[in-house]
């Protein structure tokens, strides 16, 4: 039987909010003797002796009693929603920041790649940050110099080994970064979502090597990440978390569906508010509805029909043909499509505009399932989102008759049929030789 090598009791992480006054003069920075003067105030309000003139504190609990143990050797997903404390785990776990309240027992050397280039000095080589880095996080010098040329080689940053770091790409970052914690050979592993910054074959070989460090050497993952197919692939057990609190530990697979089901949109008609959302917000995207070829809002569309998307973005800045897209995915956050819009000569002079983007699918070739779809607002030429709303609404493909001839399919035919000419002819038999 495993030993337990990470338990926790009650673990919670609370954080003080400080909300400015509505009524209180808006104020620049303040000089010094003026901080002196107020922080005894700040002192007291803190210690809950007075209260603050120029506004409220709120507690926000980040953790709230966590209760789970992880046995050694076993790889564990840890996924929620963005502000759902799975980062806020991780540092606790790793020592970054101390709980409020509860216990946490690690029996092992931890290794964690929480950010990309943590412990990386910009101006040192790669070379250089090797060493360090490794240091950092508890090899002992001979350990580096021993694994140097592995580390190199999955890094796959010979070309620039003598480089300043600062001239590094955010891949070559996290290349480099997590070759040297995978090399650590910890007893715990602990993962942040800093794979995303790697390109796709990069990923694969760090969720590959995971897999390695974790059924050959024994030891123990933690891996936190919005990609559900790298979950459920590497994961045989996850842990899901809501608002700070664990709402499910168990199989990994009904973890996935669980999440995925909680953050489905409501209806056809979606009110983008309180969904996760990336990009500099430059342009905000309001609402999206799903239409049918008659104009009725639904959510469900048959094989062979027209699918419409009617997407509203406001633009706080004037922009220059942005670009509109939706991206297609899977449960597990496989994309099927990513569509986006061709405008040319689209201005948005001025700020607060709405623009309405209408995209239609003329003939939806899409097996019968249900699939999750993410709108996107993009400035192309800058190379940077505006905004991107993850998992913000879905619709389902029921069979329809058009492309099969009225024979029924389901899911397990694929993910989009692809048409194609077939021709068939009879072919003569040829008489076989026989020889005497």
């Amino acid at each position: 039987m495993s030993a337990t090598i990470i338990s926790t009791e009650n673990l919670s992480k609370c954080y003080r909010i400080h909300h400015e006054s509505k009524s209180a003069p808006r104020r620049g920075y303040r000089r010094l003797s003026e901080e002196i003067l107020a922080y005894p105030k700040k002192l007291l309000s803190r210690l809950g002796q007075w209260g603050s003139a120029d506004g409220t504190d709120e507690e926000f609990w980040a953790l709230k009693d966590l209760c789970f143990e992880v046995q050694s050797g076993e790889v564990i997903g840890v996924i929620g929603r963005n502000g759902a404390g799975k980062s806020t785990l991780l540092k606790v776990l790793s020592r970054i920041t101390e709980p409020s309240s509860g216990r946490v027992t690690l029996r092992g050397r931890v290794a964690s790649l929480l950010e990309v280039g943590t412990g990386f000095h910009p101006e040192l080589t790669g070379r250089e940050n090797i060493f360090l880095n490794g240091a950092i996080l508890g090899m002992r010098r001979e350990e580096i110099r021993r694994k140097f040329d592995e580390i190199v080689e999955f890094g796959e940053v010979e070309k620039f080994l003598d480089t300043p770091v600062k001239r590094y790409s955010s891949g070559m970052y996290v290349r480099l970064a997590f070759a040297v914690a995978a090399h650590l050979e910890p007893e715990i592993l602990i993962v942040d979502e800093v794979l995303a910054v790697g390109d796709s074959q990069f990923q694969d070989k760090c969720l590959g090597k995971m897999k390695q460090v974790s059924r050959s050497g024994g030891r123990t993952v933690l891996f936190v990440s919005h990609n559900m197919g790298a979950i459920q692939s590497l994961c045989s057990r996850a842990l899901l978390l809501e608002k700070g609190k664990l709402v499910y530990d168990g199989d990994c697979d009904t973890a996935v569906k669980r999440y995925v089901s909680n953050n489905r949109a409501r209806s056809s008609v979606n009110d983008m508010t309180g969904l996760n959302r990336t990009g500099t917000r430059e342009a905000e995207i309001l609402s999206m509805q799903f239409e049918d070829c008659q104009g009725n809002l639904t959510s469900t569309f048959r094989m062979g029909e027209p699918l419409v998307a009617r997407i509203q973005v406001r633009f706080h800045r004037p922009a220059l043909n942005p670009t509109c897209g939706l991206l297609i995915t899977l449960d597990t956050g496989m994309r099927v499509a990513d569509c986006r819009s061709t405008h040319s000569d689209l201005v948005v002079g001025l700020s607060e505009d709405i623009v309405e983007f209408k995209m239609t699918i003329p003939n939806l070739t899409l097996y019968p399932r249900t699939y999750l779809v993410e709108p996107w607002i993009s400035d192309e030429k800058a190379m940077s989102d505006y905004d991107w709303v993850h998992a913000a609404a879905s619709f389902e493909v029921t069979s329809g008759p058009k492309f099969l001839n009225g024979v029924n399919v389901t899911s397990q035919n694929g993910i989009t049929f692809v048409p194609t000419e077939w021709s068939s002819s009879a072919v003569a038999l040829q008489p076989t030789c026989q020889v005497h």
